[in-house]
């Protein structure tokens, strides 16, 4: 089997027994996967948390020769400390922008804990269950969905050019978002040979999109993933199988006002702020 899972997600606290057929993911990933309160405005204040890692540089990068959009360069957040981030590459993660989403923000979205919880152990209410090979075996996973996942998807669609970005590998991510996404809201599907690693971690890295970072938003349960761009982040509490759960309907009022800006710098400032 594979040293590393196919699927990267936080372990559920619930949970005290080791499944067999998924490896760990490293360590240092699942420990900065916090738990946070689940008041609608609180995950904001996660950019005034100290997870001892850097912000991006404020030197915008060289843009390839390829008609591809220059990055922006985000402010610095106050109390993150300032690394270099990897040079973007020469072909972008991402294609040219279509007709349709012309003029959108983009939003970038999380598969596991985000909008689905997944688990090699069976689950008698599973929305889906996904046969994934792994070393010549076939493996059931069980897959619940979010709730208000649906409503939450759709909303996305509507407002944003919305890309899947998940740390799991494909053969796992693929069919669930197949499953998962009934309207074709993702237009891009990023899985984890898209990632950084960096420092132990996979790094979602959105200088690497091809879009203009102050009209990036990610939307995500892991700071890890965003440690690059943290003052582009949503932040989202890890989810397993609380149905009453309601962090994805009290968001779509939040995405409403950000799909209007063209700096949403502004707005998660003034969120933070409050």
């Amino acid at each position: 089997m594979d040293s590393t899972s196919i699927i990267t997600q936080v372990a559920n606290p619930k949970d005290e027994e080791i499944i067999t057929c998924q490896e760990k993911v490293p360590h240092s990933n699942g420990s900065l996967k916090k738990h946070r309160s689940r008041s609608i405005f609180s995950p904001f204040f996660c950019c005034f948390r100290n997870y001892n890692v850097e912000a991006p540089s404020t030197k915008t990068p060289t843009p390839p020769p390829a008609a591809a959009q220059e990055n922006g360069s985000p402010p610095k957040c106050e109390q993150v400390q300032v690394i270099s981030i990897p040079s973007s590459p020469a072909k972008f993660l991402l294609p040219e922008v279509t007709r349709d989403d012309y003029g959108k923000n983009c939003v970038v979205i999380d598969l596991d804990e985000t909008l689905v919880h997944s688990s090699f152990k069976p689950i008698n209410n599973a929305d889906f269950i996904v046969p994934v090979e792994i070393d010549g075996t076939v493996h059931q996973v069980y897959v619940l969905k979010r709730p208000h996942v649906d409503e939450f998807l759709q909303k996305m669609g509507e407002l944003f050019e919305c890309v899947l970005f998940t740390a799991s590998l494909a053969k796992y991510a693929d069919p669930v978002a197949d499953l998962l996404d009934q309207w074709g809201v993702f237009r891009a599907r990023l899985f984890r040979e898209s990632c950084v690693f960096h420092r132990g971690n996979y790094v979602k890295d959105l200088s690497r999109l091809g879009r203009e970072l102050s009209r990036v938003i990610i939307v995500d349960n892991s700071p890890a993933s965003y440690i690059f761009h943290p003052e582009n982040a949503v932040p989202v509490q890890s989810w397993f199988d609380d149905m009453s759960d309601t962090e994805l309907l009290d968001l779509i009022p939040v995405f409403e006002g950000l799909s209007t800006e063209s700096d949403i710098y502004t707005m998660l400032q003034n969120l933070r702020a409050r």
